[in-house]
């Protein structure tokens, strides 16, 4: 493939990967050419945005690449974040709300094989919105960040601590998928603007 091409896939496959990055030896053998190269390519392609005034960078973090916004734009990011309106959970923050309720700590790994797809969006929306934190790291390669829940999502719920969350029947260990559908009807029926949050606080 040419090289414009080659960047064109690494950029993607930085957005694929999120926060986590990934490194120019997995980009190499997802590419199918030699790490060095696909290390050049992404080089290239970070210099690309610096030098095009785009609105993404590429950043380099402990050995792998990644997808950061630039820095200077950050004052914008915050008036998103905090805009007036409605800003309730959609379907994927939910679902991934309840199983971080019920599973924590868990990884974004552990999260997608639950749910089926990505949660990348939905995990920084939840940050964002401060419903979720990170507790620590796993004890796995990559030391992968661990999830949970914070005050201001009991707050949010009005739910008094982490056992009223809602107990399915005859409620198992491997009985999660149920726990979470049940949570997060139970989310979805409560939920709250953050603007009538704000309000009642």
């Amino acid at each position: 493939m040419d090289y414009k091409t080659l960047k064109s896939i690494i950029e993607g496959l930085l957005f694929m990967a999120g926060d986590e990055g990934i490194s120019a030896k997995q980009l190499g053998e997802i590419l199918g050419c030699d790490p060095a190269l696909a290390r050049d390519a992404a080089e290239e392609l970070k210099a690309d945005m610096v030098r095009e005034g785009r609105g993404l960078r590429v950043a380099e973090v402990a050995g792998g690449y990644r997808l950061t916004t630039v820095p200077e734009h950050a004052p914008y990011f915050e008036k998103l974040a905090y805009t007036p309106g409605r800003q309730s959970l959609s379907q994927a923050a939910l679902e991934t709300l309840a199983i971080i309720a019920y599973r924590q700590p868990v990884t974004r790994v552990e999260i997608e094989e639950i749910r089926g797809v990505k949660s990348d969006r939905a995990l920084q929306s939840l940050v964002n919105k401060e419903l979720i934190q990170e507790v620590g790291r796993a004890d796995a390669i990559g030391r992968p960040i661990l999830y949970g829940t914070t005050k201001a999502f009991l707050d949010y719920f009005g739910l008094p601590d982490l056992s009223a969350l809602p107990e399915p029947e005859e409620a198992e260990q491997d009985l999660l998928a149920e726990q979470t559908q049940m949570l997060f009807e139970k989310l979805d029926s409560m939920q709250m603007t953050l603007d009538e949050f704000r309000d009642e606080n």
